[in-house]
């Protein structure tokens, strides 16, 4: 079956349940369904390699076991089908017993459906569905990699789903940081805020070419390490990385902001770190605490730079995706964050990326910070990447693509500065530049501010995410003043 074909289908059946309402819901209903069969899948390999495996769920509510038709007038449905996987089958994995002796890929069940729903009402139109994706066997070469890349076309639906939007990173955005950064077998990776896992796949796709032993497949299985704190995501994530071929999903189901940064170990620490940190939200002051006193912020994606740098080993290297919020803001804790930056790691470069890449469920401008836990930084580079010929932006039908990332490719191996129409396409600045400058690190920057022309309900979805996000900053703000006002008491 077809990648177009294979979703469409699903979405065409699911749009006739009553009980199933929008994109985002749809994408919530098939990603459990998804997972548990991928889960069985894999598991049929595990049981061929230990003839002593012991599966975490239980032999009645195994996908082989309930939710394949065989036609002979046997199989669940209808009112049946509803009252088995309401009442038995997701109860039954979300109360899985686990202890801190349960292997990670046993553990993923119950934390995979701890905040699992099924929305269809309609048995019929769910047996439907459990028909089309029991035809995929995940086991099979060709077949597992042809569903990457209809898992990938459910992600970007993630973009118009509402606020599911912001746990997809584009595909060109996160292949081009891990191609730079440039991963080796043996390292370990990590995304602590990993959304559906896009990083964590960039990484594996460039490692798998280095696999050519047990060993290094051993190595390659315990390559990623992530962290996402909602739920959906998290179950997303975990089923990519069952279909990407890792046996043991290294995914926690928590907020990494929620332990003191002081407190994190050597063996704690990874390699290499990749991560596009939620920015515009705000966190509870009691998870302030649990910073420095002059790193500590309200915004998310300051807190998530200092987690960043506390958890990066020795010569280790990162690529992370900041608001230009975080890049020009001179509030105490964002200064603080850049010396820290400046001083105890080499940030060696910066690309100013052009508008509407998240598009359109935000129209906030983003940058990459390439920098190594190896020396003081002695330059910092940096790059505006304009918008490719042809595009006056980027949006759901027209999403950015590896190619747009070329002329930086093209300029990494050689860099010079490089001026147009009097303006700063491509520059080095020293620490003390940007020090005279208040750390700001807008610099680089579009010369005007460059139009957005988005389709209606893409406009219309821009304009709801700008309202919530000016909203959550009008929050932050007032929950700052209180706290000034109750220490002045």
């Amino acid at each position: 079956m077809s990648i177009s074909s294979f979703v469409k289908t699903i979405q065409d059946i699911m749009r006739n349940d009553a009980g199933v309402n929008g994109d985002a819901q749809r994408i919530e209903q098939l990603s459990w369904i998804l997972f548990l069969k991928v889960y069985d899948d894999r598991e049929k390999v595990w049981e061929i390699r230990d003839e002593k495996y012991q599966s975490i769920i239980p032999e009645k509510y195994k996908w082989r076991n309930w939710a394949i038709d065989d036609k002979d007038g046997d199989s669940l449905t209808g009112d049946d089908l509803l009252q088995f996987v309401n009442s038995e089958l997701l109860p039954t994995l979300k109360k899985l017993d686990v202890d801190e002796n349960t292997p990670i890929h046993k553990e993923i069940v119950r934390a995979t459906f701890e905040d699992t729903n099924n929305y269809m009402k309609n048995g019929v139109l769910l047996r439907k569905v459990l028909n089309v994706v029991s035809e995929v066997d995940f086991n099979d070469p060709e077949e597992r990699h042809l569903f990457n890349d209809i898992y990938e076309k459910i992600l970007k639906d993630l973009q118009s789903a509402g606020n599911a939007g912001e746990y997809y990173t584009p595909r060109a955005a996160t292949d081009f940081i891990a191609e730079v950064l440039e991963p080796k077998l043996g390292e370990r990776m990590a995304d602590f805020a990993c959304g559906t896992g896009g990083f964590l796949t960039s990484t594996l796709k460039l490692l798998e070419q280095q696999v050519d032993s047990v060993e290094g497949k051993e190595k390659y299985n315990h390559t990623v390490y992530g962290i996402e704190k909602k739920g959906q995501p998290y179950l997303l994530a975990v089923t990519n990385l069952l279909i990407h071929g890792i046996d043991d999903p290294d995914i926690m189901h928590g907020n990494s902001l929620e332990r003191k940064v002081t407190e994190y170990k050597e063996k704690e620490k990874f390699d290499l770190i990749m991560m596009n940190p939620p920015f515009g939200g705000s966190e509870l002051p009691l998870i302030k605490m649990n910073f420095p006193s002059d790193l500590q912020s309200s915004e998310t994606a300051d807190l998530f730079m200092s987690v960043i740098m506390y958890r990066l080993k020795e010569n280790g290297r990162a690529g992370v995706i900041v608001p230009d919020g975080f890049l020009f803001g001179t509030d105490n804790a964002k200064v603080n964050i850049k010396k820290k930056m400046l001083t105890e790691f080499n940030l060696h470069t910066v690309i100013r990326l052009p508008h509407s890449v998240f598009a359109p469920y935000t129209g906030i401008h983003t940058n990459i910070l390439f920098f190594e836990k190896t020396q003081p930084t002695s330059e910092t580079w940096f790059y505006r990447l304009d918008m490719p010929e042809g595009y006056k932006n980027f949006s759901k039908t027209k999403p950015m693509k590896s190619e747009h990332f070329n002329p930086v490719r093209e300029w990494w191996k050689n860099r010079e500065a490089i001026t147009i129409d009097g303006f700063d396409k491509a520059k080095s600045y020293t620490p003390a530049e940007i020090g005279k400058n208040n750390y700001s690190l807008d610099l680089c920057g579009f010369p005007q501010e460059e139009e957005i022309i988005l389709e209606p309900q893409e406009l219309m979805t821009s304009y709801i995410n700008e309202r919530t996000e000016l909203n959550q900053k009008i929050d932050r703000v007032l929950t700052e003043i209180q706290e000034m006002l109750e220490g002045e008491k």
